[in-house]
């Protein structure tokens, strides 16, 4: 073999493994994983947050705050440090000051049972606070709690003349009311297990409109006063209904902070209106289904009352022979052949 080709031969070697050298290297760095930026997490000390936006008002219930990492840097000495703070005791606390979803609670955004001005805290605006009293067959047995929302019912007998029998009738007369207390508290309590204590009340202290206050005030002198204990999907139903009718309206140009607001205060507002009612007559065959006659001395028969919309009685008027019939101080006009005064 001649110089030439040998040298031809050996720089072709050397350029075959030049080749494959870096081919490895290639590969080699392709396989290499590469190192991803890990997100820093705070570091810094647990602070209580709240999982929810909660309003003006709100009663704090185990479910509405919790503890979460903070920035160290950013922690301020009127936050709930864990470790350093009983959550324990700020479950049945009210909200002061409105706070965001996932904004640290504050000393100050809360006010405690017992504190001054704690019930007009616990007030939305332009509501009232009334009590009314119950007992452990009216009150639900003692399962109503503060922060629940209850019906109101009125049951009453309407008396006609002495001798007629009475209507017994029970109607809804308020809906939707918020609990803020029973008897002079405003937070459940619990046992050693954590398990809530139920406990019977003699009174009730309910959030109302001041038209609805001036309502429960007359129906505690009518009558006896229930309360209905209301289910929590029972405020999704009403909200549906009331904006099918058109009592809620949410503007067309409405951001989504305005319609949750907007639609938060429909579901909170009392209701006192499309009563329903139950006379007695509905329960039983023999008790009656309307006003009983009312009538005074030598005049004619006094038109009867309807009770919330229930059809009233049309008074019997005599036809034909007629004769008047005193009883003690009470003188009525009978026609002849009748015997008394049925249903």
């Amino acid at each position: 073999m001649d110089r030439k080709k040998l040298v031809l031969l050996l720089g072709a070697l050397v350029i075959a493994i030049g080749t494959a050298l870096i081919a490895r290297s290639m590969f080699a760095g392709a396989a290499t994983p590469q190192a991803e930026a890990v997100p820093q997490k705070p570091v810094g000390p647990k602070v209580l947050v709240s999982n929810r936006a909660l309003p003006v008002g709100t009663i704090i219930t185990a479910d509405a705050i919790g503890f979460q990492q903070w920035p160290e840097e950013l922690v301020q000495d009127a936050y709930f440090i864990d470790g350093e703070s009983d959550i324990s005791k700020l479950i049945g606390t009210v909200v002061r000051f409105p706070i965001t979803a996932g904004e640290p609670v504050t000393q100050g955004s809360l006010v405690a049972p017992g504190d001054r001005g704690f019930l007009a805290a616990a007030l939305g605006p332009g509501m009232r606070a009334v009590t009314v009293p119950v007992s452990a067959k009216t009150g639900v047995a003692g399962f109503v709690f503060p922060g629940d929302r209850v019906d109101l019912v009125l049951t009453q007998t309407v008396k006609g003349d002495g001798g007629s029998e009475g209507l017994k009738a029970s109607e809804t007369i308020l809906r939707n009311l918020r609990v803020l207390a029973t008897d002079q508290s405003t937070e459940s309590t619990s046992d050693e297990q954590g398990r809530t204590v139920v406990r019977a009340f003699r009174t009730v202290t309910l959030e109302v409109t001041p038209k609805i206050a001036e309502k429960v005030a007359v129906a505690q002198t009518i009558g006896t006063l229930s309360l209905s204990l209301r289910s929590i999907s029972d405020n999704q139903s009403e909200l549906e209904r009331a904006i099918a009718s058109g009592d809620v309206k949410i503007p067309d140009n409405a951001t989504p902070e305005q319609e949750e607001k907007l639609l938060r205060q429909a579901m909170a507002r009392p209701i006192d209106k499309g009563a329903s009612f139950v006379t007695g007559g509905d329960v039983s065959r023999f008790q009656r289904t309307s006003m009983p006659p009312q009538r005074q001395t030598g005049s004619a028969p006094a038109p009867e009352m309807a009770v919330s919309g229930a059809p009233a009685a049309q008074p019997t008027v005599p036809k034909g022979p007629t004769v008047r019939v005193t009883r003690g101080k009470i003188t009525t006009e009978e026609a002849i052949g009748k015997t008394g005064g049925g249903r």
